[in-house]
């Protein structure tokens, strides 16, 4: 599995506009093969930071993702909201039981 965060900033001016963009992705977002969780979350400690938490199947995915022309628009969009690229990390990652840690 793939997970992906990013973080975003906001200002009051914004923060509808960066939301209502970030909402409208993910929701397309999820829709596509490999997609198993896409969704931006309001930041509880900063209302001038949003998050993102993405979980893709595989490499294949995640790249499908990444050369769509709408999450190519989307970054380009959001650039220009915001002014900057958002901080994103990919990480690989597998799953861990809860019942395997004890």
């Amino acid at each position: 599995m793939i997970i992906i965060t990013a973080t975003i900033p906001t200002t009051s001016a914004n923060r509808n506009a960066v939301t209502a963009l970030c909402i409208e992705h993910s929701r397309r977002s999820r829709a596509e093969p490999g997609c198993i969780a896409h969704h931006i979350h309001a930041d509880c400690e900063d209302p001038n930071r949003l998050f993102y938490y993405e979980q893709w199947q595989d490499e294949a995915a995640v790249i499908a993702h990444f050369t769509l022309v709408e999450s190519l628009d989307f970054v380009k969009r959001l650039t220009v909201l915001v002014g900057e690229r958002p901080d994103m990390h990919i990480y690989g990652a597998k799953a861990v039981e809860v019942e395997d840690l004890g």
